[in-house]
């Protein structure tokens, strides 16, 4: 891609060294294969507890009786994640390693989690909505940072054609986890008030087992980058992302079908919430709504990885959207518990599916230089998407019904589905281009 030109640092790069970084790589794949695996297991595990359509909506809506503080607490999440995704990029694309970084930011990351605990537990009524928020906004700014740091990192240690095994992997086997205590949590942490707060305790245990997930980072070999940008900030880099836009037809359409997508996440808050029209929305059935999304998204994730090695993550993301797409009008015709939990395991399939995609398909995109902005600008767009959707849909369900977000949901996910049918399948093209990323 040109639009970086000017920015990349000169590197001599002879044969003997892209051969020496590609050895290091496959020497050291064992090793990191079984780090990433151990650290994205415990953090899917810990993280799904916050970022699950349910215990977080749910715990902000008691506070607040109001969906559009539901929609305001998740927006602000998402809102932290759009302003800090290229700034992330800055932070790593001039280094030659980048796993210190990644370490920091995961740690500050991990923090507004245990912020967000502690506050449920120390506060209550407004104070507690208002460090809800700011703790969600916090978690986003620093998610937003380790999204781009840690997707670069996982580009550079981890072969093309084994992420997805990794990706599924490590997705199942957290999710199969954050799946029985996502039960827990609604069945008796939440149900029984553990400790005066079952939220906040629920809240706890996710901070413990994602700090124990990014210790097993600290196993990570990564090898020297052959070329890096010329350091530079972010005004600068602002200003060159129309160029990085125009420099490759398919990211941009990969790009819009993703900001799209997002965007069809604007009913994602209130899944719950608008199950509870039709249920009795207990602890415990928060808990049964939790493990039917997320034990789907586990399930699911071998049939993503194994279908992303086979056939690339084009396919992974249209067969995904299709099925959330779907499976928000099956909630919308659901009626009854059976219907509305085989609704939630659509959804939590079909959802797993695009995280998925979205996140390793962009990691196709361009020279490995060049990935750390590929990736912010396509995450800040899709988290701006993430964090406006929630609170225009609280807005419209305020004034009007459930619905009609649903439906806007729906749209704008068919509007994703007519784009991404237009990107061309970037592996087999990169392997002609940069033979050497691969």
């Amino acid at each position: 891609m040109s639009a970086n030109a000017s920015s990349i640092t000169v590197q001599a790069s002879l044969p003997s060294d892209e051969a020496a970084f590609h050895a290091q790589v496959r020497r050291d794949l064992p090793r990191n294969f079984a780090a990433n695996l151990v650290h994205g297991m415990l953090g899917v595990t810990g993280f799904r507890l916050v970022t699950a359509p349910t215990f977080v909506p749910a715990y902000v809506y008691l506070l607040s009786n109001s969906k559009i503080a539901v929609g305001l607490a998740l927006g602000a999440q998402y809102l932290g994640m759009a302003l800090s995704s290229i700034w992330g990029a800055t932070l790593i694309e001039h280094r030659r390693r980048v796993m210190r970084v990644v370490y920091n930011v995961g740690w500050l990351m991990r923090a507004q989690v245990l912020g967000l605990a502690l506050s449920a537990y120390l506060l209550s009524g407004r104070a507690a909505l208002v460090a809800a928020c700011l703790f969600l906004a916090l978690f986003g700014f620093f998610n937003g940072m380790q999204s781009v740091t840690f997707s670069f990192l996982m580009s550079k240690v981890i072969p093309v054609e084994r992420r997805g095994q990794l990706t599924g992997l490590r997705n199942f086997l957290g999710g199969l986890i954050a799946s029985g205590v996502a039960y827990l949590g609604g069945r008796y942490l939440v149900e029984g008030n553990v400790f005066g707060n079952g939220y906040a305790t629920t809240f706890l245990v996710a901070f413990v087992l994602t700090s124990l997930g990014i210790s097993a980072l600290t196993f990570v070999h990564e090898p020297d980058s052959l070329a890096v940008n010329a350091q530079s900030d972010l005004w600068e880099r602002l200003r060159q992302v129309p160029a990085i836009l125009r420099s490759d037809v398919h990211y941009t359409r990969f790009f819009i079908a993703r900001t799209l997508a997002a965007l069809g996440a604007t009913a994602l808050p209130f899944y719950a919430i608008y199950a509870g029209k039709s249920i009795s929305l207990s602890g415990a059935m928060l808990g049964y709504l939790s493990l039917a999304f997320l034990l789907s998204q586990t399930v699911s994730n071998l049939a993503w990885g194994a279908m992303a090695d086979r056939h690339g993550y084009r396919r992974v993301f249209l067969v995904s959207m299709v099925l959330w797409t779907a499976s928000t009008i099956g909630l919308m015709l659901a009626s009854g518990q059976l219907m509305i939990l085989l609704a939630f395991c659509g959804l939590g399939a079909g959802f797993g599916g695009y995280f998925v995609a979205s996140q390793n398909f962009v990691l196709e995109f361009g020279a490995l230089h060049e990935r750390p902005m590929l990736i912010a600008v396509s995450d800040t767009a899709s988290h701006l998407m993430m964090a406006t959707g929630p609170l225009l849909g609280g807005m419209i369900a305020q004034g009007f019904d459930f619905i009609y977000v649903f439906w806007l949901a729906v749209a704008v996910k068919s509007l994703s589905i007519l784009a991404i049918l237009r990107v061309e399948e970037p592996r087999y093209r990169l392997q002609r281009v940069h033979p050497e990323d691969d």
